[in-house]
């Protein structure tokens, strides 16, 4: 329904064309090897994998093509650290189509899309360098790994699915718990909870 919405408030601007579509991370990966998108706008929950999983493999494919991201969550939740691992731009999915519209016309030309409350989280992270939150310590493979175990997902088959060694994921799995001083995977899917990062 967001996506028919979206396409059909996009048909009504003259200088935008949506040439492909996705709805799951895999596609999305597939329209960036097609190479015939100059923004993509992309929905952080999707059905296979997370948006910061997509985010990642959509990056390393396509380094310059700006992403912006659009979620259901908070900015406060994820803005800052999205931004940081390589998105163009954050915007919750409540916000004003005409708001997308201005993000997407300002990270075409290479610029980042922010809104107040995301610049007033980075000013605040960059004065208080220490009281930012736990998670947003983490850096993109931490995280990826940090949100699959929050959701239940097992060391063995995000090996599988991350194309990486147990042993790996292993070690991500204990920087996380050290660098977030969590002790257990229960304390990591409430941390996420509490936090908003899964629902």
């Amino acid at each position: 329904m967001v996506r028919a919405g979206l396409r059909q408030f996009f048909a009504d601007q003259i200088d935008f064309q949506v040439v492909a579509e996705a709805s799951n991370g895999r596609e999305a990966l597939d329209i960036v090897r097609q190479g015939e998108v100059d923004v993509m706008v992309l929905d952080i929950s999707m059905p296979d994998q997370s948006g910061v999983d997509a985010l990642a493999a959509i990056k390393a494919r396509a380094p310059d093509l700006p992403v912006l991201i659009l979620s259901g969550f908070a900015e406060s939740h994820y803005a800052t650290t999205l931004l940081r691992q390589g998105a163009s731009g954050y915007l919750n999915k409540d916000c004003d189509p005409e708001d997308i519209v201005r993000a997407i016309r300002t990270v075409v030309r290479g610029r980042k899309y922010i809104t107040a409350g995301v610049a007033e989280q980075l000013a605040e992270s960059l004065s208080h360098g220490g009281d930012r939150p736990a998670h947003e310590t983490l850096s993109e493979r931490e995280l990826q790994v940090f949100l699959r175990l929050a959701k239940g997902e097992t060391i063995g088959h995000m090996a599988d699915s991350m194309s990486l060694s147990v042993k790996t994921v292993s070690t991500y799995r204990t920087r996380v718990m050290e660098k977030m001083t969590l002790e257990s995977n229960s304390d990591l899917t409430y941390y996420a909870l509490k936090n908003g990062l899964i629902q």
